[in-house]
């Protein structure tokens, strides 16, 4: 049995686009805004990440859900900097797409709103595939969630047209028993942390890298507090 008291984001909320890229077939080398840098023709050409539009998960509640990251077998644990709740996965964009999210993004307005993580589960019936901590039912992520993805199939992109779980991923499984995951999530059933205050959302970018995806907040999107 696990319970975790309430957890308070210490960040504050910023609407600014933190990084900017251009791939080089766009007839010119790549250049990083952020680091000032001139990306090499070999480089750029192929930096062309895939984006997802999701919520950061504060230090408090990154620990408290670390603390869960244990005792299943075949299980890959998601480094806790790469903890986020998805809203929207876009997919590979190239720099007119990139600027299509951002401009369709930030015509969004939603308030700020308390959000509570809890208990466990597990996707993939017969074969688990993945690990998460779910989320107490909140009629507001569930807009927002609705308008981020509405303004991204207006300028085009086609999402998938799944139900919308909302959920923060624990880990990934490989060959682990089905009833190793229903045990450990049964185990950690009464997990709760919060609520906590959901000031803004991001787009982000991710590139694969050797044990785990590297993810970059490209800009930021604040909700209202009135």
């Amino acid at each position: 049995m696990t319970h975790i008291g309430p957890c308070h984001s210490r960040r504050k909320p910023v609407s600014i686009c933190r990084r900017f890229w251009v791939p080089a077939f766009a007839g010119n080398d790549g250049v990083d805004v952020k680091k000032g840098s001139i990306l090499k023709p070999a480089q750029s050409a192929i930096f062309m990440p895939r984006l997802f539009v999701a919520l950061s998960i504060s230090e408090i509640v990154a620990d408290a859900l670390s603390v869960l990251q244990y005792g299943v077998d075949g299980a890959r644990w998601r480094p806790v900097e790469n903890f986020h709740l998805t809203l929207a996965f876009i997919g590979d964009a190239d720099r007119h797409g990139f600027k299509d999210a951002v401009d369709a993004l930030s015509g969004i307005e939603e308030p700020v709103f308390e959000m509570r993580l809890k208990g466990l589960g597990f996707f993939g019936d017969k074969r688990p595939t993945s690990l998460w901590a779910g989320v107490e039912q909140n009629d507001a992520l569930n807009h927002l969630q609705g308008k981020v993805e509405t303004a991204l199939r207006r300028v085009g992109f086609e999402l998938e047209r799944r139900k919308f779980t909302p959920h923060v991923t624990l880990a990934y499984l490989k060959n682990t028993p089905r009833e190793m995951a229903a045990q450990y999530c049964a185990e950690h059933g009464l997990f709760s942390c919060g609520p906590f205050p959901v000031q803004a959302y991001h787009l982000y970018s991710s590139q694969l890298g050797g044990e785990a995806s590297h993810y970059e907040i490209e800009a930021s999107y604040s909700l209202s507090s009135s």
